[in-house]
């Protein structure tokens, strides 16, 4: 069975997807930009505060499902240029700082809302 995960502290989809689905044990996250929950505009700065944005926001859904980041299993990260990679890295070690999980980071043509960073995951209790 299937439940959907939504909180206020993180931005309302702005498609028809959910925050986040959890199924058998594990909590899919959609891809969160750098959306502030509050104002529903871009968070300002580079991609160092972009990324934070986004880290905070899934960790909000992360709690709101009742799970936390080190049950994360999987990411993937979706970067408007891998000039970004190393800025981004600094900025998402923060958030997995022990036993980190499989990562895959692509460079795409255009993220959402010209975002440079969106970031999607996997996370199983």
């Amino acid at each position: 069975m299937k439940k959907v995960i939504y909180t206020e502290s993180a931005p309302f989809p702005r498609g028809p997807y959910s925050q986040a689905i959890e199924a058998g044990g594990m909590l899919f996250v959609a891809g969160q930009v750098p959306l502030d929950p509050i104002t529903g505009k871009m968070a300002e700065g580079g991609i160092e505060e972009q990324t934070a944005r986004v880290l905070d926001n899934i960790g909000a859904i992360l709690d709101a499902a009742g799970y936390r980041f080190g049950d994360v299993v999987k990411t993937t990260c979706l970067l408007s240029t891998m000039a970004d990679f190393q800025a981004m890295n600094a900025v998402y070690a923060r958030y997995f700082e022990t036993d980190p999980p499989a990562r895959v980071t692509f460079a795409v043509k255009e993220l959402p809302l010209n975002a440079l960073v969106e970031i999607e995951l996997i996370a199983a209790k």
